[in-house]
């Protein structure tokens, strides 16, 4: 369990159940010894695993501490808020919610949609001077690894800036000065991984994060929090930016732009989905600029992994963008309408320097050869292309995939349900071959799913020559088998078994037992001939002990009851001895 990783796992509670490794786009999951654990080297982030975990094994590091830590050391802390408040609070006032977060100890708060609009401006002039080029948006942190670590190809594709949340915490150093503390509060696990990669921000927290931490200072956001009028935004609000969080929000933040000079615009949500979008383009051609706006969280960051509000996506874009069109109604401390911010930010331009390069990220991972993925397949019941079903139920995409990862030791055998069904079924088969009585199980329509070589035999030479031809008599009818096929519908529909009942069929007896397997749907049966010597001969020795067990049970009952009698009796003649001796003893004074 590393808990120093934005996201891992608490080994103790992790079932063994792999859900989070059908939901992880990029496969980074290691599964060994019943745990599934985060792969750091191959991990984008994306808080999916978290989202999907059931038993809550996946879990994002909380860094309120290092939050609470900031506060106190620096003169200022401000929180960099992430334009998708609007659909995590969007039942609180705008005004409440900056008053909760500077009683926290605050000194304000500041829209990360800032830094958004900090991006466009150098976007802009970006792309006026690269003409028929494929641009790819850095607004998500998980994008940005993905490409990092799986398309390497594309990093010349990446628009050469830093992240609108980096971009806003360098301004707001700008503003307030170096020394300023600037903590991120988003929907996205993947920001505290930027954070840590870049000394502009000392923590981010998750909104789960920071509802924890208001509860813990019992802090009610329902409830109406008198604020004074500084109470805002700082140093204003922002504009476009806001439009961010959704898919295609930024692409209409500079609708503008993109229509004036013919640019191609698409836009693509959900790690997936990008994937797709990013596969193969080694052969692209474009005869124009092409640019791509990219978001891990299908929908958006109103779809966040650590979002906590659950309604519908249709109406989180909704609020976002009404968050736009509504008329800004609050001045900011610095003493100017927030219909001044392009000319504050135009003006900071050349102050604030925003440009920077991205990095491939080598992984470490072996190449797995043919031969090795053939072993793999074999050691999973995979000899031949039919046998590989690809259902998915491992998690991986398809069964060479998950050879692949037994190969790396990222996966177990045991993961391919196919495989594990196979393997119980020849065990079960193995061990009713191997019984020396009778073994059937029957369904409840009173269809055989299997039986033994015995039961057969048992049931007649017409039967074994069916079982002969037919082995495991799989869907005949048990009533035109066994006469007594009554018991077994009696166990079917009362669920209570019926253990070593003697039932007599032609000239033989059979001793039997029949038990549910599933509840009114499925019970098995063993039968034995005790007509036969070998069986009368067992039987015979399990009375005889049965006969034994009972008298010595019987004699020790009676040997208790003498022994109490006794004890009785010496009591009694005892206290006779002694009351006669002590009157001798009185007449003698």
């Amino acid at each position: 369990m590393n808990i120093f990783k934005p996201i891992y796992t608490d080994k103790i509670n992790c079932q063994d159940c792999y859900k989070c490794i059908r939901a992880c786009p990029v496969k980074a999951i290691i599964a060994q010894n019943n745990i599934a654990t985060i792969n750091p080297e191959t991990c984008v982030y994306c808080g999916e695993c978290v989202r999907v975990c059931p038993s809550g094994a996946k879990k994002t590091r909380n860094d309120v501490e290092k939050a609470k830590l900031a506060i106190r050391k620096k003169k200022k802390t401000i929180v960099s808020l992430a334009p998708s408040y609007v659909a995590e609070f969007s039942e609180t006032e705008r005004l409440n919610l900056v008053s909760a977060i500077k009683a926290l100890g605050f000194f304000g708060v500041s829209e990360t949609a800032i830094g958004a609009q900090i991006v466009n401006y150098n976007l802009i002039e970006y792309l006026r001077n690269n003409n028929k080029k494929l641009i790819i948006s850095i607004a998500c942190p998980s994008i940005n690894e993905l490409i990092r670590i799986y398309y390497p190809n594309l990093i010349s594709n990446m628009a050469p800036y830093l992240s609108p949340a980096l971009s806003h915490a360098k301004y707001l150093k700008k503003i307030y000065g170096d020394e300023t503390s600037v903590i991120f509060i988003g929907p996205c696990p993947a920001k505290k991984l930027e954070a840590e990669d870049s000394d502009l921000i000392d923590a981010a927290l998750t909104f789960d994060n920071f509802r924890d931490w208001l509860e813990q200072e019992g802090i009610n956001l329902n409830e109406r929090i008198i604020g004074e009028p500084e109470d805002s935004f700082i140093p204003f609000e922002s504009k476009e930016g806001k439009l961010y969080p959704y898919d295609g929000g930024m692409i209409k933040s500079l609708g503008y732009f993109f229509r004036q000079n013919d640019i191609e615009t698409l836009s693509f949500s959900g790690l997936a989905v990008v994937k797709k979008a990013f596969d193969n383009l080694n052969d692209l051609r474009i005869n124009k600029t092409v640019f791509i706006e990219a978001l891990a969280c299908e929908g958006g960051c109103v779809n966040g992994s650590r979002m906590t509000s659950n309604y519908s996506t249709l109406a989180k874009k909704i609020d976002v963008i009404s968050n736009y069109e509504n008329e800004i109604k609050y001045k900011s401390t610095t003493n100017f309408q927030t219909n001044d911010f392009n000319s504050v930010i135009l003006n900071l331009l050349n102050e604030i320097y925003i440009r920077t390069q991205y990095s491939p990220k080598l992984l470490q991972a072996r190449e797995v050869s043919e031969e090795e993925i053939d072993k793999a397949l074999i050691s999973i019941g995979k000899f031949s292309e039919k046998d590989e079903l690809n259902c998915g139920g491992c998690g991986y995409e398809s069964c060479k995939d998950l050879a692949k990862a037994i190969s790396l030791g990222y996966a177990e055998q045991r993961m391919c349900v196919s495989y594990n069904r196979q393997l119980a079924a020849k065990k079960a088969n193995a061990l009713m071959k191997s019984l020396p009585a009778g073994a059937v199980i029957v369904d409840s329509e009173l269809k055989i799913i299997e039986c033994n070589y015995n039961f057969a035999s048992l049931m007649g030479e017409d039967v074994r020559s069916v079982y002969e031809a037919k082995p495991g008599l799989e869907g005949a009818n048990l009533k035109k088998i066994f006469p007594e096929w009554k018991l077994f519908q009696c166990v079917l529909e009362t669920g209570e078994d019926l253990i070593e009942k003697e039932i007599k069929i032609d000239d033989h007896f059979f001793l039997t037992t029949i038990f549910t397997i599933e509840k009114n749907s499925i019970v098995g049966a063993v039968i034995r001939d005790i007509t036969e010597p070998s069986t009368q001969k067992e039987q015979i020795v399990k009375k005889a002990k049965e006969v034994i067990k009972k008298n010595l049970s019987t004699v020790q009952k009676i040997a208790f009851l003498l022994g109490e009698n006794a004890a009785e009796t010496e009591v009694i003649l005892n206290s006779i001895i002694e009351s006669f001796s002590n009157s001798q003893n009185d007449r003698r004074f």
